[in-house]
């Protein structure tokens, strides 16, 4: 599928086509795509536009699953201290801190919602499952969640980020266990946990007990040390690990006059990278499919199964995206054209029975009478009326669905 160059800016620059092709549900393999690609920060509709262009692509190569990274729609605020460490006031409005939380509050979006409303209409239109990062706003509190599409256009529900870390607990409420999702797809068992949630040995074991198979782990952490956790939980899971990044530069940002970076020193240039990405592909077996990436943007992709993989690699120039397909073995690399023959088969999801055969984590190597996990999945609200005429029924749990 090609892409075409932007008009006056206002409509997504892809080309219309029907992709009745490219995935084929029914199959008992997976082609995934993790997306690494920086937000267009404090402008929400230009992020959609950005968030189709890259579903489109990764479609016409036949992806079934696209994961995007954290807070992909409504920006991670990197480098941004929203006044705390400096001289926030409490009690004055026009305190700068307050200034900059309101721009990045009304990049945020509602869900359900019109925004929510386009993305369930960009799965259903190139037929994937999508999980998507987001920064949703539920009356005046922010969350960082990752909401769940299907290829049939529908909104299956969200994971709100349990723990948020460090000064993200200024801008970001707290999840409860009422959005601790597993879904049951015709790929696999398809969850999510954000950034460092994945660090936490009791949240990943509630999503081992409900059967994760495709563990998307969306995150703004580009250390190097993240491949070693990824790896963890591949191997501990006995599940697919996809791991989904930001890569941005200072000038993704909105300019020094609207946006300071702090802890860099002095001001970064427009080119400096300030997250390298590192998204990744893991097995159960703990190989690297796919990745990691610090190059650029790209569409990592993978054939789940194999160690011969593939992924896109995006050179952004003005209004164009130039895209290269690269053959990876391990670390191995060279150009290959996109319908060349040797394009990987894809595989069956065997690797996760293989793997489980010598390592069930809460199946045959548990030991419940001595070691178990008490999961509180019920929401918690911080209002609640008993009187039968104001009683509001409960809301839905986000827990184990099929779609």
């Amino acid at each position: 599928m090609a892409l075409v160059p932007s008009g006056s800016g206002g409509a997504p620059v892809i080309a219309e086509v029907e992709m009745n092709g490219g995935a084929d549900q029914s199959a008992t393999t997976v082609r995934a795509t993790v997306v690494q690609a920086s937000t267009v920060f404090y402008d929400t509709p230009a992020t959609l536009d950005k968030a189709e262009r890259l579903i489109a692509e990764a479609a016409g190569y036949g992806s079934q699953l696209v994961v995007f990274p954290e807070a992909f729609v409504g920006g991670y605020p990197r480098g941004s201290t929203f006044g705390f460490g400096i001289s926030i006031s409490i009690t004055n409005p026009k305190d700068k801190g307050k200034r900059e939380f309101q721009k990045y509050y009304a990049a945020a979006i509602d869900v359900p919602g019109p925004e929510v409303t386009r993305l369930a209409a960009m799965a259903g239109k190139y037929k994937v499952f999508l999980v998507m990062g987001v920064i949703e706003r539920e009356g005046y509190t922010l969350y960082c969640s990752v909401l769940f599409f299907d290829p049939l256009g529908r909104y299956l529900g969200k994971h709100r980020k349990l723990m948020p870390t460090a000064l993200e607990r200024i801008i970001w409420g707290f999840g409860d266990g009422s959005t601790i999702p597993v879904y049951d797809t015709p790929l696999g068992k398809i969850g999510a946990l954000i950034c460092w949630e994945n660090k936490m040995p009791l949240l990943r074991t509630a999503l081992y007990g409900k059967g994760i198979e495709i563990y998307c782990a969306p995150t703004a952490d580009s250390r190097p040390v993240w491949q070693a956790s990824m790896t963890h939980i591949a191997m501990e899971g006995g599940c697919f690990v996809l791991s989904a990044n930001q890569f941005c530069r200072r000038q993704d940002y909105p300019p020094p006059s609207e946006y300071a970076f702090a802890g860099l020193g002095e001001e970064p240039s427009p080119d400096t990278v300030v997250c390298p990405g590192g998204s990744v592909i893991i097995s159960p077996s703990g190989e690297v499919l796919a990745g990691p990436n610090y190059d650029g943007e790209a569409l990592i992709t993978a054939d789940l199964g194999k160690t011969v993989t593939r992924y896109m690699l995006f050179v952004q120039h003005t209004t164009f995206l130039y895209p290269v397909l690269l053959y990876c073995t391990y670390s191995r690399m060279q150009l290959v054209p996109k319908d060349s023959d040797e394009m990987p088969s894809c595989a069956d999801m065997g690797e996760i029975v293989r793997a489980k055969f010598d390592f069930d984590v809460v199946g045959h190597y548990s030991r419940p009478e001595v070691l178990s996990l008490v999961v509180d999945d019920q929401p918690h609200r911080p209002v609640s009326f008993t009187s039968a005429a104001e009683k509001a029924p409960a809301a839905k749990s986000d827990g184990t669905a099929k779609p």
